[in-house]
C-alpha cells in the first residue's frame, strides 16, 4: 500500500519535471556564489577551523547535492491539504497518516535523485575542484547517512505540517524552520566554525545530521567507529521524531475543525 503511495509520487512529480531544470541553475548559482566567497576568505590564510580551500569547498557543493536529494515539502503540502479542507479525506483514509505522508516522500526524492540530483551533481563535479569521498567505505556510509538524513528531515516537516491543524496558517512557521535549518544543519557552514557552546547546544539537537554528519563521514572526518556511531545517532534521532511525530498527530486529531471544502 506504502510503495503505491511512494510511485504515485513519483509519477506526480514526473508531470512538473521541467521546473527542475531551472532547479539545477539554481542550485549551481548557489555553490558558484559560495565558492567565490570562500576563495575569498582563504586568500587570507591556507587553513581555517581545520578545513583547507579544496575541503571547504567539497563541504559547501556536496552539502547542496545531497539537498536537492533530502528536501521536501511535506509541512507545505500539509498546511495546504489543512487549508482546503482535503485533510479531511486522509483522516478517513484505512492508512497511517504518518507512514502514508513518508512514502511520498520516498517516492519524491527517488524523483529528485534521478532528475535533479544526478544533473546537479555533475555539473558541479565538473566545474569545481571538488574531492570525492575519502575512501570507498566513506563513500558507502556516506550513502546511508544521507537517506538517514531524508527521514529525519521528512520528519520535522511532518511535526511542522501537523501545526497546521491547530493553527491553520503555518507559513511564518514554514519560514522559521527553513532558516533555523540552514544555519543549524550545517548546510551553510560546518558546525566546528561556531563558538564551542552553541556545537554542544546543536549536538543535543537533531538539525546537524541532516547535513553536517553526512559531510563528515563523506570527507573522512568521521571514520571507523565514529562514522557508526553517527549513523547510530541518526537512527535515534529519527525513532525520537518518528514517535514524537505519531505522538503530536494523535493529540492534534482530538479536536479538529475542518476549514476549505
Amino acid at each position: 500500500m506504502y510503495f503505491e503511495f511512494a510511485r504515485v509520487a513519483f509519477l506526480k512529480i514526473l508531470a512538473y519535471r521541467l521546473r527542475y531544470f531551472t532547479g539545477i541553475l539554481t542550485y549551481f548559482i548557489n555553490v558558484s556564489v559560495y565558492y567565490f566567497i570562500w576563495r575569498a576568505i582563504y586568500s587570507a590564510g591556507p587553513n581555517t577551523a581545520g578545513y583547507d580551500l579544496e575541503q571547504i569547498v567539497t563541504y559547501v557543493a556536496v552539502g547542496w547535492i545531497i539537498r536537492s536529494f533530502y528536501f521536501n515539502n511535506i509541512d507545505r503540502d500539509m498546511a495546504a491539504e489543512v487549508s482546503e479542507g482535503k485533510i479531511a479525506v486522509n483522516l478517513i483514509k484505512p492508512v497511517d497518516t504518518q507512514m502514508m505522508y513518508l512514502s511520498q516522500t520516498v517516492g519524491e526524492s527517488c524523483f529528485r535523485f534521478l532528475m535533479f540530483t544526478l544533473p546537479i551533481a555533475l555539473c558541479i563535479f565538473l566545474v569545481y575542484p571538488v574531492r570525492p569521498p575519502a575512501s570507498f567505505s566513506s563513500g558507502a556510509l556516506f550513502v546511508v547517512s544521507c537517506l538517514l538524513a531524508l527521514l529525519i528531515f521528512a520528519l520535522i516537516n511532518f511535526m511542522v505540517g501537523t501545526c497546521a491543524l491547530q493553527i491553520q496558517s503555518i507559513l511564518g512557521v514554514i519560514r522559521a524552520k527553513y532558516f533555523i535549518m540552514e544555519f543549524t544543519s550545517g548546510l551553510l557552514l560546518p558546525i566546528t566554525f561556531f563558538p564551542q557552546g552553541l556545537q554542544r547546544l546543536l549536538f543535543f539537537l537533531p538539525f546537524p545530521h541532516v547535513s553536517y554528519t553526512p559531510l563528515q563521514i563523506y570527507l573522512g572526518r568521521a571514520r571507523g567507529m565514529a562514522a557508526y556511531q553517527a549513523l547510530a545517532v541518526q537512527l535515534f534521532w529519527i525513532a525520537a521524531l518518528f514517535l514524537a511525530g505519531r505522538a503530536y498527530w494523535r493529540a492534534a486529531t482530538r479536536r479538529l475543525s475542518i476549514q476549505g471544502g
